[in-house]
């Protein structure tokens, strides 16, 4: 009997590449406006790249890109990337459709719900609030508390006994296989495998893992939870 559902964030809950992409082109055009002589495509690709390579969270990826780029921090440009930036991620944070009435009705069966993310624990809150999600949760654990992430072994340890469920009273929904899907099958959870935020990211995977289950559409979990 599945007493827990622990969901992934980002591609999961909110559609991430979606605001990661249109925040980073916003970006680049505030800073092209302030001075920065580029292509706004070489621009955006070259920013992603740093992504690729530091991380998806880091925090200072202007001021790396502008030191790559003109040999030092331009504080014009950067202020107007920060500032862009910003507006535009807080305008696309929201949910895909149909998770806040699918919440509401897995509150409503008494079921523990949690958040596991890579995501630091600022960021991952910053969402959720912007979201109006942050009250559905029981549980919240992100990268700074685990040190770790997923498919680590740890990671869903924590969140289980923070549960205070078994492994196989839960059912894990997540984009992605090599990741969410494998480290949960791997801790003999039900799976879940929200093909609607893989195929948004595009992303390829190496896992090998078959999820339990897989969602075409956000809502659909309440089919699978009767």
């Amino acid at each position: 009997m599945i007493k827990a559902v622990i969901f992934d964030l980002d591609n999961t809950l909110v559609d991430f590449w979606k605001m990661k992409t249109m925040s980073i082109e916003a970006a680049v055009s505030a800073m092209i406006d302030a001075g920065l002589q580029m292509n706004h495509a070489e621009a955006t690709a070259k920013l992603f790249i740093i992504y690729k390579k530091l991380g998806y969270e880091y925090y200072h990826i202007f001021e790396e890109f502008l030191k790559k780029e003109i040999g030092k921090v331009n504080y014009k440009m950067l202020a107007n990337a920060i500032v862009a930036y910003r507006r535009v991620r807080d305008g696309f944070l929201e949910p895909y459709p149909g998770v806040l009435r699918t919440l509401l009705e897995l509150k409503k069966k008494n079921l523990k719900l949690a958040i596991l993310t890579d995501a630091s624990r600022l960021n991952a809150w910053i969402r959720l609030t912007t979201m109006k999600l942050d009250d559905f949760f029981d549980v919240v654990v992100t990268f700074d508390d685990t040190k770790r992430i997923k498919p680590h072994k740890f990671t869903f340890d924590k969140t289980l006994k923070e549960l205070k469920v078994d492994a196989s009273e839960v059912l894990m929904v997540g984009d992605n296989l090599d990741r969410d899907i494998l480290g949960a099958s791997k801790m003999g959870m039900k799976t879940c495998f929200a093909k609607y935020g893989y195929n948004t990211n595009n992303l390829k995977t190496k896992a090998k893992v078959k999820a339990d289950y897989q969602l075409l559409k956000f809502e659909d979990i309440l089919n699978l939870i009767k």
